[in-house]
């Protein structure tokens, strides 16, 4: 089982590393690939989830992490969804400045 846990992972920052990601992210995916595989592991294990919060996680990169990346996949995934299931869908976008 932990051979395919690490073998998902690698696959899943490799695919950051070839993608169309900036350099500093790509820099900071191969540091932890090259020095701490325990967190390669936490930031690339699953995608992040939304909760009862809302879509909340720790900053970093990767798929389990907050980060540019992350929110827009979830943004696109949400607009997509509205312009399937709705006529003329309409958003407000807000923030908690706490």
């Amino acid at each position: 089982m932990a051979n395919e846990l690490e073998q998902l992972v690698l696959s899943k920052a490799q695919k950051w590393l070839d993608g169309d990601y900036d350099e500093a992210t790509k820099k900071q995916v191969r540091y932890l690939m090259d020095h701490d595989r325990k967190e390669l592991t936490e930031s690339f294990y699953k995608d992040l989830e939304f909760g009862t919060g809302g879509l909340r996680g720790i900053m970093g990169v990767g798929t389990n992490r907050m980060n540019v990346y992350t929110v827009a996949k979830a943004s696109q995934g949400l607009a997509d969804y509205l312009k399937k299931n709705f006529k003329t869908p309409s958003v407000v976008l807000g923030y908690d400045s706490r």
